[in-house]
């Protein structure tokens, strides 16, 4: 959904440059969206089982008033490590918060994803990873579906990844004849199903283990079962970044990250589970002007098609016409 031709990604935002990196044999990667001008940010925690590293400095409370990079990971808590290689490519640039005469450290929130079932386990993203992801970052659209932190990526794991379909890394944005850009990026590990935002049809999640051509449909199993099987928790989350060029404070950002977690809810069912980490980053990069509310509106929706981008072309289903 692109009101002026800008690519529908969340890279239409100046200021923005995304990169990924992986590795082929253990199924997991990085996505990094570096602002090298510094950003301010803000998050918005909806799942019960987040995995995350630096977001408390994103409480508008605390100190930190600029980020310089969001790094999105595989790897489950393993995988922040990956943070170091992100703050030692911006530290060589000179690019971070200045502790003091000399000293500069690069703000590097960052949160994962749990992808360990899905290659192998000892094998998750490191601090060179993190670091080839920068060095990959372009201010242009971007490959979507299993990439970067999307490589492991599945949804719809309410009986298990046996049933599970792919999950991955998508973006949407939408440009308005002023020059103002929303855009955002999801990485999509969802536990719950994935819908079509349209029609509201399954795109992507459990298939039914007695007919694999069919879609399980999380919700009338949860309701027909009224139990999850245990040894499926703790396994997923939706990861989301909101950037725009619009002007808002820390208090402000805070708030449309909390009106763009609605977009998870849209396209995932069910969502915000024991079981899911979902997080949604915001962050404010321009001078344009815009309510916070409208901004957040148009934040959720463009998170809705975010996450369907990414599980379309990472299970190459054709988009509703």
């Amino acid at each position: 959904m692109n009101t002026q031709p800008t690519g529908g990604c969340i890279s239409d935002v100046p200021g923005v440059h995304i990169g990924h990196a992986h590795s082929e044999s253990g199924h997991t990667g990085v996505t990094v969206l570096l602002f090298e001008s510094g950003a301010i940010a803000g998050i918005d925690i909806g799942g019960s089982a987040p995995a995350t590293r630096e977001t408390e400095l994103l409480n508008p409370t605390n100190m930190i008033m600029r980020i310089h990079a969001i790094l999105l990971t595989g790897g489950s808590t393993f995988g922040l490590g990956a943070a170091a290689g992100v703050q030692r490519f911006l530290q060589e640039k000179d690019i971070g918060f200045r502790a003091s005469t000399g000293v500069v450290v690069p703000i590097v929130p960052t949160a994962a994803i749990f992808d360990l079932d899905v290659g192998r386990p000892r094998i998750y993203p490191d601090a060179q990873m993190g670091y080839d992801a920068c060095r990959n970052a372009k201010a242009k659209p971007t490959r979507q579906g299993s990439i970067g932190a999307g490589s492991g990526a599945l949804c719809g794991k309410v009986l298990g990844t046996p049933t599970a379909m792919r999950g991955g890394v998508g973006t949407a944005s939408i440009t308005f004849p002023d020059g103002l850009t929303i855009g955002a990026l999801a990485v999509c590990n969802a536990w719950g199903d994935v819908l079509d935002p349209d029609t509201g049809s399954i795109v992507a999640g459990a298939r039914d283990p007695d007919a694999p051509e069919r879609f399980l449909n999380t919700d009338d199993y949860l309701i027909k079962r009224r139990e999850i099987d245990p040894r499926f928790f703790g396994r997923d989350t939706t990861l989301c970044v909101v950037a725009t060029n619009a002007k808002f404070s820390r208090e402000q950002i805070t708030k449309l990250a909390m009106m763009a977690q609605d977009g998870i809810a849209r396209a995932v069912r069910p969502s915000h589970t024991m079981f899911d980490g979902d997080v949604v980053f915001a962050v404010s990069l321009g001078d344009k002007e815009v309510d916070v509310n409208v901004a957040g509106s148009i934040a959720a929706r463009m998170i809705v098609e975010a996450i369907n981008r990414g599980v379309r072309e990472a299970n190459k289903v054709e988009p509703t016409k």
